[in-house]
């Protein structure tokens, strides 16, 4: 299980390979500062991913527009290569940031971890 230990405490990322998913997770604050390396952590983390990757955001504790793009790229990338993309667990700011940017329709968004485990892909959904 790859873990990358950032320079900062505020941020991170780590990655768990299970048998029919990956679970990325991200910690700290995804604005412009930050966005840059954790794009480039998000890169590496996505290669060798099965078919499903959820991104664990409970962890995110502010987004701006440049973390919200960072997330688009990552589904881009992989539903390329046939893979599905869940977002699991944001917080009420990146969750209100997905909703009026339009983004919402874009990603299928999950409550829990646990929830993106067991409900899978489906339909894009709001997040609770």
């Amino acid at each position: 299980m790859p873990t990358d230990t950032p320079s900062s405490p505020e941020a991170g990322l780590t990655r768990e390979c299970l048998a029919d998913h990956t679970v990325i997770a991200i910690r700290g604050e995804l604005d412009s500062a930050s966005t840059p390396s954790m794009r480039e952590r998000l890169h590496v983390a996505l290669q060798d991913t099965g078919a499903q990757v959820i991104i664990d955001l409970s962890g995110v504790t502010f987004c701006d527009t440049s973390g919200l793009a960072m997330l688009v790229g990552a589904r881009r990338r992989r539903e390329a290569k046939s893979a599905t993309v869940i977002l699991a667990a944001p917080r009420p700011q990146p969750a209100r940031l997905l909703e009026v940017t339009g983004l919402l329709r874009a990603f299928t968004v999950r409550s829990s971890v646990t929830e993106a485990r067991t409900a899978g892909p489906g339909p894009r959904s709001a997040a609770a």
